[in-house]
């Protein structure tokens, strides 16, 4: 059994943020592979289904990415999974829009949900599926950045990478990163 966190915020009009692409990936990964509807549990919304033959418990922490830590550590305890079952999807300031990195383990880089995962779980020692969303080129316009929303002139790229992410799950699903990541750049290759 896998646990696949989605990281964002909760409000209607946080919905298209830059901060929310966890969210979005999560979504069209669920939607995609037909998980059960989201309910509520473990102060997110769940949903499950199976992906190349593997139980994924799909999680969107409803406490705001500050404290997703505690939605994630919550039902962790719950399934008694360890950290390395864990992978959060989350947006990467470093990585160019619509590339994708994989790692175990690392640090939060200033990422708040990330940060708050560290601290719950006691450990930086699960996966992250970091999707870039771009650097402003100035820190000080970095805040805003990532609480905007994606641009009109986003859309193709969003889309053919949240449709990439979702085409290659079943690649992170079986344990193997790096033709999940080499997947998603074949897919998305000509939306760049």
């Amino acid at each position: 059994m896998l646990l696949w966190v989605g990281l964002g915020n909760p409000e209607p009009q946080m919905a298209r943020q830059r901060h929310n692409i966890g969210f979005m990936a999560l979504d069209v990964i669920a939607q995609t592979h037909r998980f059960t509807p989201w309910r509520p549990r473990f102060k997110g919304l769940v949903a499950e289904g199976t992906i190349g033959g593997e139980k994924i418990i799909g999680l969107k922490p409803l406490t705001y990415m500050n404290d997703s830590g505690a939605s994630v550590q919550a039902a962790a305890a719950f399934y008694k999974l360890a950290p390395e079952t864990i992978t959060a999807f989350h947006d990467e300031l470093d990585l160019v829009p619509g590339k994708v990195r994989v790692k175990r383990g690392g640090g939060a880089a200033g990422h708040n949900g990330l940060r708050s995962m560290d601290r719950h779980l006691g450990t930086p020692d699960y996966w992250r599926v970091r999707l870039g969303i771009g650097h402003p080129g100035d820190k000080a316009r970095v805040h805003g950045h990532v609480l905007g929303d994606f641009a009109k002139v986003d859309r193709d790229w969003l889309i053919a990478l949240l449709d990439a992410v979702a085409d290659a799950a079943p690649l992170l699903a079986g344990g193997k990163p790096e033709d999940f990541m080499t997947r998603i750049a074949l897919l998305t290759q000509e939306t760049k």
